[in-house]
């Protein structure tokens, strides 16, 4: 049976708010027109993403880029997957119960074998989750997994982790790609051997990935297609080339000056999907200027949120509040007052910070989406009212470990989170990984703690809203829009829809696409 049959039920005794939804009805994918065909086996289809280089790995735990990520997601499957509202489905585990959000029992799938006939066991489940807690792995998860306290197998098919604290996200973290089910004692990824939708039949670093239909799919009926090919297209031309041409059938990462021409284009389209992305401004906290309170407010009040949203992005974007959670989403505070441009109230508060007059350097790349063109227009802005922002147009190789959090005056690009508490976790928390401002706040940790294990929704929501506050009055960065994502498709490639954790379908393109040829 498969998430999506109708006729199987799920009895899952877990809380509304770990969003792990009890019927399990699959992905939701494609538009309606997609979902009334009946999708057709066979064929072959080549996708292009954003990056390929020799660090491309086959070892989910140090996947970093698009391209690993939809690599993971055709060879190997999760214990949950998202949906187009990135809550967590029924994947390889088959009912996941927790009475107090410490303790969580999972029973797994029976049936499933990887690619070499083993079946899964909860050994292969252990081994898997407890690997990113080694230093050794080095596991882009480590700080999420340290939360781990145990796992274990607790009977045939069952498998119990204890979290060192309550946590109702349990269920859409175990989505995540970096945490996929591999073999029990796997060290070495020169190639790969999973549950998922395609084997593993050639991998070379920075040329290419290669996967063949796994016939002994857990999923009956899927994949549907022969073979997938994943390349990696750096620039954003040669990728839309590359598919106008025929060479490839995907793509991900468009750039909204290129939807006109893919669209106008017989035979191609774009599909636009909402979502959590934004490029940042990064006012760091241990220089004296960009440390200034007034300073953080005067370049919040200095963003051009509507020009930057209808000319720098022709509108595949939404207006930010300098809050990280976008419209939309289940924990988007939609109260607060909408910060508009207001050059003289900048003014005011530079002037407060005995800031006019001051010149700073400004640090910005391609590398962070339309970070250059927005510091054209905050250059522009600023120098109208007596501040003179000096822009260091730097290349996009080398940006994110030679200048990001590197200068008082950074632009980020931060990608889409599965959950809040991911986000907060990762980019706020006073000692995250990725806190790029440096900025710390006891309270706003404090929140984050108990929004974490708070089981009623109406308080959880009321305390990510109480974290939005903070971030949006004291934060130190200002996030002007949340970007759309946009894919280039060949018209022929069916079942392919929207899953908002990143572009190519959530990168899980590969368990839903068919190819009507």
């Amino acid at each position: 049976m498969t998430l999506a049959d109708p006729s199987r039920r799920h009895v899952l005794h877990t809380l509304l708010g770990a969003g792990l939804m009890a019927s399990a009805g699959g992905l939701l994918v494609g538009s309606g027109a997609a979902l009334a065909q009946t999708p057709r086996k066979g064929g072959r289809i080549r996708v292009a993403s954003v990056s390929s280089s020799t660090a491309d790995t086959l070892d989910p735990a140090k996947g970093a880029l698009s391209t690993d990520y939809a690599r993971h997601y055709m060879i190997y499957s999760g214990l949950t997957q998202y949906d187009q509202q990135l809550t967590a489905q029924l994947a390889l585990a088959e009912e996941i119960v927790s009475r107090d959000r410490t303790l969580w029992t999972i029973k797994l799938r029976k049936g499933v074998e990887f690619h070499d006939g083993k079946s899964l066991t909860p050994a292969d489940v252990v081994y898997s989750l407890l690997r990113h807690k080694n230093p050794a792995t080095g596991s882009k998860m480590k700080t999420v997994a340290e939360q781990f306290e145990d796992v274990r197998a607790s009977g045939p098919h069952e498998v119990q982790i204890r979290l060192s604290s309550a946590n109702a996200d349990l269920p859409a973290i175990l989505a995540a790609s970096q945490f996929v089910i591999i073999k029990e004692g796997t060290s070495d990824f020169r190639t790969a051997v999973g549950t998922g939708p395609y084997k593993c039949k050639e991998f070379n670093p920075g040329v290419r990935t290669v996967g063949v239909r796994n016939e002994n799919y857990w999923k009956p009926g899927k994949p549907y297609l022969d073979e997938i090919e994943l390349i990696g297209i750096a620039d954003e031309s040669s990728r839309v080339n590359a598919l106008l041409s025929g060479d490839v059938q995907l793509i991900n990462a468009v750039s909204p000056h290129s939807t006109k021409r893919i669209r106008s284009t017989q035979g191609y389209d774009v599909l636009e999907t909402k979502s959590g992305l934004y490029t940042d401004l990064v006012m760091r906290q241990d220089a004296a200027a960009t440390s200034n309170p007034d300073f953080v407010l005067a370049m919040k009040y200095l963003f051009d949120r509507e020009l930057i949203r209808k000319a720098l992005f022709r509108g595949f974007a939404v207006i930010a509040n300098d809050q990280p959670i976008p419209p939309g989403h289940r924990y988007h505070l939609a109260g607060l007052p909408q910060r508009p441009y207001d050059p003289e109230r900048a003014r005011f508060h530079l002037n407060k910070a005995g800031l006019l007059g001051v010149r700073l350097p400004m640090y910005a790349s391609p590398a962070a989406n339309g970070a250059v063109d927005i510091a054209s227009l905050m250059q522009e802005s600023a120098a109208k009212i007596g501040l003179r922002l000096a822009v260091n147009r730097v290349p996009a190789d080398g940006y994110w470990s030679r200048h990001w959090m590197k200068h008082p005056l950074t632009f980020g690009n931060n990608n889409p989170r599965p959950t809040a508490d991911l986000l907060f976790s990762l980019l706020f928390k006073s000692d995250a990984p990725w806190n790029a401002s440096g900025w710390k706040n006891l309270q706003f940790d404090q929140l984050l703690v108990a929004a974490r294990g708070e089981a009623d929704e109406v308080k959880r929501k009321q305390l990510y809203g109480d974290m939005q506050v903070l971030l949006h009055e004291k934060g130190c960065v200002g996030i002007p829009v949340f970007i759309s994502l946009i894919d280039g498709y060949d018209k022929r490639v069916k079942g392919y829809g929207s899953i908002p954790i990143g572009g190519l379908m959530g990168y899980s393109f590969a368990d839903n696409v068919w190819l009507d040829a």
